[in-house]
């Protein structure tokens, strides 16, 4: 019993700054201010830093320019850009956020190479090296696994870069919504407002910001408005958008106002979005539970009981 605590009070001063400690780093995290600009800004002024050095620096056919060229001459050789996929591809690849003209073409090279990529690593990891030790069965099921999960892998990522983006652009629907209720009681026509909304919007909601502003220039040169929006409903794929787009289709088809509609719709967000903030507090007690637990009833009982249990050894000692 003597050397039950041998840090005595030394181990309990310990706990207890580190406890202190923890608790202040959370809490200045929590007030941190985080500027939603200024990683962006950054991420701009490298591109350009990269690119005028490309400009000046570089040969006129780089490294990466002959990489897409192999690329496109594989694509092209198997016909990929004509085949059926190619339209759901480039749809998905809209939603991500991928837009650029080579897009389409990196997505099928990474699914035409990547099975064979893992497959080929999965066999030097099993066959070759010997890392994993199994049985020839689970060694054969484990390398066609990894040639499925090279397969799946590109949409996997595709799904999970449009998921996040489109969380990001509904959270900023309702101020959208907003912005474009006093555009157009300002009497700005649909397409001149669309553009405003999307460079105010696009200070803290970028993603909605480009998506809007593509809308806008469609609208200027699409003959048929009512593509350019539904266009605009497929690239977003949420509900509240095709809400919105479907209230600017009927006030274009039947003349009714438009700021009375889009006043509605802004009204119903906000109290959606507030709904949506009180079930997260909701449910944060239970949330809050096991971090208690784990991290706070430990510190508070050695705290209270650390006392108490060195008195006890020095007792024993005495005796």
């Amino acid at each position: 019993m003597m050397d039950l605590l041998p840090f005595g009070d030394a181990a309990i001063v310990g706990l207890a700054g580190l406890s202190a400690a923890l608790a202040a780093v959370f809490v200045w995290r929590a007030l941190l201010f985080r500027d939603p600009l200024g990683p962006r800004l950054a991420m701009l002024e490298a591109r350009r830093t990269a690119l005028r050095t490309v400009l000046l620096n570089a040969s006129p056919r780089g490294r990466r320019e002959q990489g897409l060229d192999a690329m496109r001459g594989l694509v092209g050789t198997l016909n990929l850009l004509r085949s059926r996929e190619a339209a759901k591809a480039t749809l998905a690849l809209a939603r991500a956020g991928l837009r650029s003209k080579d897009a389409l073409v990196v997505f099928f090279f990474l699914k035409l190479a990547l099975p064979f990529v893992f497959g080929g690593l999965a066999v030097l990891a099993i066959y070759v090296f010997g890392i994993v030790k199994l049985e020839p069965m689970p060694r054969l099921l484990t390398a066609l696994g990894m040639v499925v999960v090279g397969a799946w892998s590109p949409d996997l990522y595709l799904r999970n870069a449009a998921s996040k983006r489109r969380m990001a652009m509904k959270k900023g629907v309702p101020d959208a919504l907003d912005l474009l209720v006093i555009c157009a009681e300002a009497g700005q026509s649909l397409d001149g407002a669309l553009k405003r909304v999307a460079n105010e919007i696009g200070l803290f909601c970028p993603e909605l910001g480009e998506e809007l502003a593509l809308a806008a220039i469609e609208l200027g040169l699409i003959p048929e408005r009512r593509v350019a929006l539904e266009n605009l409903a497929k690239r977003t794929d949420l509900a509240e958008i095709r809400s919105v787009v479907n209230a600017l289709a009927q006030t274009e088809k039947y003349g009714t106002p438009l700021a009375q509609s889009l006043r509605v719709l802004a009204a119903e967000y906000r109290n959606d979005r507030l709904m949506r903030a009180e079930e997260k507090a909701a449910r944060l007690p239970a949330i809050l539970t096991v971090p208690m637990i784990v991290f706070i009833l430990p510190p508070l009982f050695v705290v209270m009981l650390g006392p108490a249990i060195l008195r006890v050894v020095d007792m024993f000692r005495h005796l």
